[in-house]
């Protein structure tokens, strides 16, 4: 099961690569349209069309790797009473099941407005990127984090020390 374990972890680099060129090619697009637009007087036209893309982009490549590494923000109010109960690892399991599993509702939805855009033709104003590809990506990324949460949630309930051992 080990070599699995690093076999994940070397590919979870892959959507970090992919959210770190995309926040690059961010700061690199504002840094030029603010000198283009103070200077020259003439900004990016698509920025924000592209500003858009890539907050797709940056957001959603990561969101596995954030759901299913305790990335999100957290509020901690039961944690103490769940941890006297010795009940935290159950807590924990089930919430990444039934999060993982209700992921699925929003993945149905976006790739059914995904699949009109393309129907429609639907392309970007500018540069006439079709809109379906975004809609795409959303869904695939969305549907390996519901399956990377349910595995997870899985995990801390019936064998909690393959997660001990991918931390390290």
């Amino acid at each position: 099961m080990t070599p699995l374990i690093h076999l994940i972890r070397r590919a979870s680099a892959l959507p970090v690569f992919v959210a770190c060129a995309a926040l690059f090619a961010l700061m690199v697009m504002t840094f030029c349209d603010v000198i283009l637009r103070s200077v020259f007087n003439s900004p990016i036209e698509a920025a924000t069309e592209l500003t858009r893309i890539l907050m797709a982009i940056l957001v959603f490549s990561v969101m596995p790797i954030i759901s299913v590494s305790d990335g999100h923000i957290a509020v901690d109010l039961t944690d103490g009473i769940f941890h006297r109960l010795r009940l935290s690892r159950l807590r924990d399991g089930i919430l990444y099941v039934v999060s993982g599993i209700l992921l699925f509702w929003p993945i149905q939805r976006i790739w059914i407005l995904a699949e009109r855009a393309r129907d429609y033709g639907d392309v970007t104003e500018y540069l006439s990127i079709p809109t379906y590809y975004i809609g795409w990506f959303i869904t695939v990324s969305l549907a390996i984090t519901a399956i990377a949460m349910i595995i997870t949630g899985l995990l801390h309930l019936f064998s909690p020390k393959l997660l001990s051992e991918s931390a390290q």
